[in-house]
């Protein structure tokens, strides 16, 4: 092969390379997880829009007001207050992350909301949505039939609906980070979502201009459109608009080219008509531009808002200017982590506090509609332009990097990063442009160096050390070769992690290994073993140790990661329905297995001294684990995990079961029992734990026999309970005892 063509080789090789990832969905996953968060991470936090504030229903505003923090407990006639206060102090469109379905338990309440709603004539609602099955339909031949699913938002209190400007619905979609919403929600009908609706309730003092400009464009496109803006329904109003944008494709561009010409209008006029016709030509989903951490969009309690008239003159004016011509979206908006806790209406973004501290429903509402206002949403490269890019990205690299050194390859690799990391910041930060980031920094630039050092390997027919010299900048193989030459930095080769640690025991290996000859016992463990190390693999754990008839498996990370945990949990589940089906088979010894979970610091690294060393896991968390899994025995269970472990994950069904304090532990900790993942789970399961909840909490708080009585019905269901049969025996045991302020719920266990 001559040398140019194998530089040309290379060159389209990396360049089609990045072309062909781009356009698998697996490189937009990437790119949204970890392109995305970088260049966020990067750019930092940014001043959000004055104009938009949020007043937040929270812990401070429930303790003033004394009401507890769940917001479908405040008294309706509060949230009246409030739109009066509001209005008063100016405020343009009011905003409600609250659904108002039902009726309140005062019905005088219902009345003086919407009368103010009716008042201000500037309320806009959000709504739920709801899936439903659609009527059966039969195929041609009559034979059989088909259900639809459809869905839809529920309706709200016509005495609420009548009152208020506009309403529609804010989804978000189920990801484990939120990075886009739907302006359009084309399984709802193309309904439009609340940051489009507000827009346009907020473009109205421009509606007559913005009709103007389509007359001129073409007098049938605002044929069809309301004339008096004062009395034109929002919601359709939204929905005409979005069909005639989407049946008259170049209207944007026309529309665009009339405002340019347009001189009557002002600079602020037309950047609200710029970001109509950006909000209607755009696709169905935006990518949202986070203004920064929780609460970065200036956030008021809601007690200060109603306090406002307790204030002197000069004060309350001077607040009111701070809602004049100011968008305000109510919601709950919890300002530290426990008040997430009690209401869950928070969402993983890329600015998730390390605290874990989310940002909430009702602030993601507002960052959709300020975007919208700003026309600033984050803007993803143009595919063909990304493609362009792409190629000639990778083609330029495979290229230069057969005309160097390998050392020169390196050092030109850094630099080029440098640039094309610092344009894509560039871009993002000042234009909230989004250009590919993993696909060329991480895959075509190694693959370019890695191309480049092989073919002139292969070209040079260099020796293989030289060709591992080449390769050890990139290739783990360096490492173990380290250790290979100088063992002594091994000792070295340690790291402190968050890890979440699993020990498993298996009962009657004792008998068995007593009864069994080896190689029978062997090929059984072997067996056994297969069961246990496959669940983990798929989950992403690492086996550490194996002792006779005991695992301990191990997911670790740099940073406390919610993903450990749950991959963790995942695993142990499928462990457990793993081993039943093992001890199912006939022939076959059975091997009962004992779990134990726990999430906490380790060290990881090689353990030993001279000539021998070990890769293990070291800490209080290895220990506790193992523990833990001995409580089993106990209880009667199988896999039981510490709140460490299952905090913070709701799609895990568990049962609570007290704090325990262990063997040789001075510390309690607090116990339950993984069951199933929620979705799964059974009625039986979801009855147990509810029922089990019931009667600890009445146990825990000595109510003696209320606890039996719980305990005994769950026994009634199913006899063979542990935890029940386990917590009975020490109600009995304590229902003579009187109610004492020193007693201590807290189980000792006295053995492993």
């Amino acid at each position: 092969m001559i040398r140019w063509f194998r530089h040309l080789f290379l060159g389209v090789f990396i360049g089609l390379l990045g072309v062909i990832v781009h356009l698998s969905p697996a490189d937009l996953l990437l790119e949204e997880k970890f392109g995305l968060y970088w260049l966020f991470q990067l750019r930092g936090a940014v001043t959000a829009p004055k104009n938009v504030v949020v007043v937040a229903i929270d812990q401070p505003s429930a303790t003033q007001l004394d009401l507890p923090v769940t917001p479908r407990l405040w008294p309706r006639d509060l949230h009246a207050q409030l739109i009066e206060q509001l209005t008063q102090a100016g405020a343009r469109i009011i905003v409600f992350d609250l659904i108002f379905d039902t009726p309140s338990a005062v019905p005088a309440h219902d009345e003086r909301l919407a009368y103010s709603m009716k008042m201000a004539g500037n309320v806009v609602l959000v709504e739920r949505l709801v899936y439903e099955n659609a009527a059966p339909h039969a195929d041609p031949t009559g034979q059989e039939h088909s259900y639809f699913i459809k869905e839809g938002p529920i309706p709200l209190l016509p005495i609420i609906v009548d009152a208020i400007k506009a309403q529609a619905p804010f989804p978000l979609p189920k990801a484990a980070r939120v990075n886009d919403y739907w302006i359009f929600k084309a399984d709802a009908g193309d309904i439009p979502t609340i940051p489009a609706v507000v827009l346009q309730i907020f473009a109205l003092p421009v509606y007559d201009d913005f009709i103007r400009l389509l007359r001129n464009v073409n007098p049938a496109y605002a044929a069809g459109l309301p004339v008096d803006k004062d009395t034109l329904d929002i919601e359709d109003l939204v929905l005409t608009l979005r069909s005639l944008f989407i049946n008259e494709p170049l209207i944007a561009q026309s529309l665009q080219a009339e405002l340019n010409r347009d001189a009557s209008l002002s600079p602020v006029e037309k950047h609200i008509i710029q970001a109509l016709l950006s909000l209607y030509s755009g696709s169905d989903t935006r990518y949202l531009n986070f203004y920064g951490p929780p609460r970065s969009i200036e956030t008021v309690p809601y007690y200060q808002v109603l306090q406002r008239n307790k204030n002197s003159i000069a004060e309350k004016q001077l607040q009111w200017m701070d809602f004049k011509d100011k968008v305000i979206f109510v919601g709950f908006s919890a300002a530290t982590q426990p008040e997430q806790d009690i209401v869950r209406d928070d969402y993983h973004t890329v600015f998730s506090n390390a605290d874990g501290l989310y940002i909430s429903g009702v602030e993601i509402a507002a960052t959709a509609f300020a975007n919208l206002l700003e026309n600033k949403p984050i803007r993803p490269f143009p595919l063909m332009d990304s493609l362009a890019i792409l190629f000639l990205w990778g083609f330029g690299l495979g290229s230069i990097f057969m005309l160097l050194s390998n050392w020169s390859a390196v050092i030109v690799s850094m630099i080029l990063i440098f640039c094309y990391v610092g344009s894509a910041y560039y871009y993002f930060k000042e234009a909230g442009i989004w250009l590919p980031l993993v696909n060329p920094v991480f895959l075509q630039m190694p693959m370019a160096l890695f191309g480049a050092v092989l073919l002139k390997y292969y070209e040079a027919k260099r020796e293989r050390q030289q060709l591992k010299e080449a390769f050890g900048y990139f290739l783990p193989e360096r490492i173990v070769n380290d250790i290979a030459r100088n063992a002594g930095s091994i000792a070295r080769n340690n790291q402190l992690v968050y890890g979440t640690c699993l020990a498993t025991d298996a009962e009657m290996y004792t008998a068995l290994a007593e009864k069994m000859e080896p190689r029978q016992l062997s090929q059984l463990m072997n067996e056994y073993y297969a069961v246990l190390f496959e669940p983990v693999r798929q989950h992403n754990g690492t086996v550490s140790d194996v002792v006779g008839d005991a695992m301990l498996a191990i997911w670790a990370a740099a940073s406390v990661n919610t993903d450990l945990r749950k991959k963790a949990c995942q695993a142990c589940l499928d462990i457990a329905e793993a081993v039943e089906r093992f001890n199912r088979t006939a022939n076959r010894p059975q091997l009962p297995t004992r779990m134990g979970l726990h999430f906490g610091e380790m060290m990881l690294g090689n353990i030993g001294a001279i000539h021998h060393y070990e890769y293990r896991a070291v800490g209080d968390i290895v220990n506790t684990s193992n523990r833990i899994q001995g409580v089993n025995k106990y209880l009667g269970t199988r896999l039981l995990v510490s709140s460490e472990v299952v905090t913070g994950l709701d799609e895990f069904l568990t049962r609570p079961l007290g704090d325990f304090l262990l063997v040789g532990k001075s510390s309690p900790v607090n116990l339950s029992e993984l069951i199933a993942v929620k979705e799964s789970a059974s009625q039986q399961q979801l009855w147990l734990c509810d029922a089990f909840a019931r009667a600890l909490h009445a146990y825990q708080i000595q109510q003696w026999v209320e606890a039996c009585n719980g305990f005994s019905e769950i026994l009634d269901v199913i006899p063979d309970d542990g935890p029940a049969q386990y917590f009975l025996k020490l109600c009995r045991q304590n229902k003579w005892i009187p109610p004492s302020d020193s007693w201590n719920p807290m189980i000792r266990i006295e053995n492993k």
